[in-house]
């Protein structure tokens, strides 16, 4: 495993935008794929986004589609999601995780065996 940090969360208002992003400590993500989730208070942990090692590929949540963008940096040491127009469901801890042990994983959140901690988004209606 690989620990991961996130950071950029915070509170925004409604229409607001944030910025998330998530490090490997000491290393790039290698040939990995890397997404992100959430998870609200009393609700389970969704995948929001994920994005391939090469960047080639990705894969969005339907309630985020045109709102979120996953992005890698060409060192593959940092992932990112953009997210715009936040609305106020969109309140929940987001967790990066990374597929370490397989290819293309997707929305399978068994395949990922590598999280972050965690970075709070709050957004206020």
């Amino acid at each position: 495993q690989v620990q991961l940090v996130e950071s950029g969360g915070g509170l925004v208002q409604a229409g607001g935008s944030l910025r998330l992003s998530c490090a490997a400590s000491g290393r790039s993500f290698g040939g990995w794929t890397v997404g992100w989730f959430r998870q609200a208070p009393g609700k389970e942990r969704d995948v929001v986004a994920a994005v391939s090692w090469s960047g080639s590929i990705a894969y969005y949540a339907d309630s985020v589609k045109g709102r979120f963008t996953i992005s890698r940096d060409n060192a593959k040491t940092t992932v990112y999601l953009q997210m715009n127009s936040l609305k106020s469901e969109d309140t929940a801890v987001y967790y990066c995780a990374a597929a370490t042990r397989f290819g293309w994983a997707g929305n399978s959140i068994n395949l990922y065996d590598s999280w972050g901690q965690g970075t709070q988004v709050t957004v206020s209606s």
